[in-house]
C-alpha cells in the first residue's frame, strides 16, 4: 500500500533544509504522486471532519526540495478565518515573503505589507486550504507512523483526497485522528508543494491577527487577470 508514504512528509519536510536530502525529497515525492493515481481505498463510512482552532507554524517546499514559505499562522475554523506571515524567522533565498488575511466566507483576502503599509484586496476565487478538509474530500486509508505496537512512537492518521477546485490538479491530505492537518500535498499541471504543519496549539492566541488591519481599510478589490485563479494555494506558485 503506498499511502504509508504521506505520513513521513512532515519529516522530509524539516530534513529538506539540508542540500544533500534534497534530491531524495524529489525522489520520495515523485513516488508518492504515482502511488496515489494507482492506489485507492475507498470508504463510504468515513466522513470529513473539521479542524479546531489553531496556531502553529507552517512550511511549504516544492518538488527541487526549496522551501518556498516558512512561518506562523493562526486559523479560526469557525468564522473561518486565516493567517499566514512567512519568512520572518527563518527566512531563505528561496522563500517568498507573505502576509495573507484569508477571509473564506466573505470570500475576499488580503496581501499585507505593514512595513511600507501598503495592502492589497483581491477576490478569493478558491477557498481550498491546507488547515481543514473539504467537505467533499474522499477518504484513502489510515496508517501508522512509527510504531503501533510501542506505546507513544507512533501517529495514527487518516489521508484524503480530492481534486482541486478551478484549477487541473489534485491534493492529498494527512490528518490525525484528532482532526489535526499534518501535510498536504497538492499536484498541478504546472508544480507542485507539500504543506505541514507544526508546533499546533489547539487556539487562537492573537484574536487581533484576524481583524483586517487599518492599512487595508477601504481598499478596492482589484481585478483578477483573466486566466488566473486567487487563491491561498496560488500565492506559492
Amino acid at each position: 500500500m503506498c499511502s504509508w508514504f504521506l505520513p513521513f512528509l512532515p519529516s522530509l519536510t524539516l530534513l529538506c533544509h539540508r542540500c544533500w536530502i534534497r534530491k531524495m525529497f524529489a525522489t520520495v515525492t515523485l513516488l508518492v504522486f504515482v502511488c496515489l493515481t494507482t492506489t485507492t481505498h475507498a470508504d463510504h463510512h468515513h466522513v470529513p471532519c473539521h479542524t479546531h482552532n489553531m496556531t502553529g507554524l507552517m512550511s511549504v517546499m516544492n518538488l527541487k526540495g526549496e522551501t518556498k514559505a516558512f512561518g506562523s499562522f493562526t486559523y479560526d475554523s469557525v468564522g473561518r478565518k486565516l493567517r499566514f506571515t512567512s519568512n520572518e524567522s527563518h527566512p531563505t533565498d528561496t522563500s517568498l515573503d507573505l502576509d495573507l488575511l484569508m477571509l473564506f466566507d466573505e470570500g475576499i483576502f488580503y496581501e499585507i505589507d505593514i512595513k511600507n503599509h501598503s495592502c492589497e484586496k483581491k477576490k478569493l476565487q478558491m477557498s481550498l486550504h491546507p488547515f481543514d478538509i473539504p467537505d467533499d474530500a474522499k477518504f484513502h486509508s489510515t496508517v501508522t507512523t512509527g510504531s503501533s505496537s510501542i506505546k507513544g512512537e507512533g501517529l495514527k492518521v487518516t489521508i484524503w483526497t480530492g481534486p482541486l477546485t478551478n484549477m487541473k490538479g489534485s491534493y492529498s491530505m494527512s490528518v490525525t485522528m484528532g482532526c489535526l492537518p499534518v501535510s498536504t500535498f497538492y499536484f498541478t499541471e504546472t508544480t507542485s508543494f507539500i504543506f505541514s504543519n507544526m508546533d499546533v496549539e489547539l487556539e487562537v492566541k492573537d484574536p487581533d491577527l484576524l481583524v483586517v488591519p487599518s492599512v487595508c481599510h477601504g481598499k478596492p478589490v482589484e481585478d483578477t487577470p483573466e486566466g488566473t485563479v486567487s487563491s491561498f494555494l496560488n500565492e506559492f506558485m
